[in-house]
């Protein structure tokens, strides 16, 4: 199977900084792309942004560009989302999710989730 597991979430104040790491892990063969959604207390879950693999070329929401910015390291099948500048807006918890290849999968791959970690902005 493959698992992502998230960290890095927690408390910060307005206009602090926080960066966010999901590992993936399991029988992988490819990664396809990765990329980290939000979902704030009784609202949907929302995009955030993907970076596509082996180019590394990411994608933003309009609400987070300039401000956060996706990263990977392709050696440890990580993916890496740095927020600067927080506001109370982005208080949410955080998921990881990648579309992913396992050994023996579909080329196409499947989408994983992570647990989700929480960010909270508040003075």
């Amino acid at each position: 199977q493959v698992q992502l597991i998230e960290s890095g979430g927690g408390p910060v104040q307005p206009g602090g900084s926080l960066r966010l790491s999901c590992a993936a892990s399991g029988r992988i063969a490819s990664i396809n792309r990765m990329g980290w959604y939000r979902q704030a207390p009784g609202k949907e879950r929302e995009f955030v942004g993907i970076i596509g693999w082996s180019a590394g070329i990411a994608y933003y929401a309009d609400s987070v560009k300039g401000r956060f910015n996706i990263s990977r390291d392709t050696a440890k099948n990580t993916v890496y989302l740095q927020m600067n500048s927080l506001q109370p807006e982005d208080t949410a918890v955080y998921y990881c999710k990648g579309t992913i290849r396992r050994m023996g999968g579909a080329l196409e791959g499947s989408d994983y989730w992570g647990q989700g970690t929480q960010v909270t902005v508040s003075s």
